[in-house]
């Protein structure tokens, strides 16, 4: 079991990424910012981050535990970013919704 800090702004996809990974044995913590996220690092194992929230903030985020980022698959350059910047994992949100807890599992190992 892993401890995920998911920030995931959308109420909606967030409770299904939250639902989805508690199911899978996960603890995890819903936040709706990246200073909220950054704060709960602590003892966390996987940080979860929806880069359709516009600009997030990575500092301290990225590189302080595993990282698994999804993004709008109509927008390669946010993906692009997104790997430039550190995250582990890079995926559109279409496959963090059939895949999330195998991700997160990956991750974790």
């Amino acid at each position: 079991m892993a401890r995920v800090v998911a920030f995931v702004p959308d109420l909606l996809f967030g409770s299904k990424v939250q639902g989805m990974l508690a199911a899978a044995g996960h603890e995890v913590e819903l936040v709706s910012t990246s200073d909220a996220a950054r704060a709960r690092l602590a003892g966390a194992s996987v940080v979860v981050v929806d880069l359709t929230a516009g600009d997030v903030d990575v500092d301290g985020i990225v590189g302080a535990v595993p990282s698994l980022a999804f993004y709008s698959h109509v927008d390669a350059d946010v993906r692009a970013r997104a790997e430039q910047a550190g995250y582990d994992l890079v995926v559109p949100r279409s496959r963090m919704a059939r895949e999330g807890a195998d991700l997160v599992g990956r991750l974790v190992g």
